[in-house]
């Protein structure tokens, strides 16, 4: 196992540990031969605990821009997993919510990712995943005024 002895650096630590989880999810989903990719699951995830929710919202949560988002709902709604419905204020604002097919799919794949979560959490006591997530949310709290992102 590579120990990531990079003494009091915090970014090359988290960027590690971000490509190897997310590699996980890929590698996983493909070995199981799932139609979607762990990036397009998660949109499809946000949108059943939303139950709808805006393209803006989706940029928002997943810190993505507009048009990586757009392309993700665009490739949901070509295989008929969310629909897109015009909001009432007659903009080009449309809500977006999963279809029946979506919810399916959504729920066949679930297991696997709370498996993964499991993984990834393996040998972690509570205690310790809430003080790595506190020291995340502080680290995220520090940078995140800082940045300007194109959301």
């Amino acid at each position: 196992m590579k120990k990531l002895g990079l003494g009091k650096r915090v970014g090359t630590p988290i960027y590690y540990t971000g490509i190897v989880s997310r590699a996980l999810s890929s590698q996983t989903f493909m070995e199981k031969g799932f139609e979607l990719t762990p990036e397009q699951y998660l949109i499809l995830d946000l949108i059943h605990d939303y139950g709808e929710i805006y393209q803006r919202q989706i940029c928002e949560l997943t810190l993505k821009d507009r048009s990586n988002v757009a392309r993700l709902i665009k490739i949901l709604e070509e295989k008929e997993l969310i629909k897109k419905e015009p909001a009432s204020n007659g903009r080009r604002i449309y809500k977006i919510t999963a279809t029946e097919k979506g919810q399916q799919v959504r729920d066949s794949i679930k297991p696997t990712a709370m498996e993964i979560r499991k993984t990834l959490r393996n040998g972690i006591s509570e205690e310790e995943l809430d003080i790595t997530l506190a020291t995340l949310q502080k680290i995220y709290d520090n940078a995140r005024p800082l940045v300007k992102l194109q959301i």
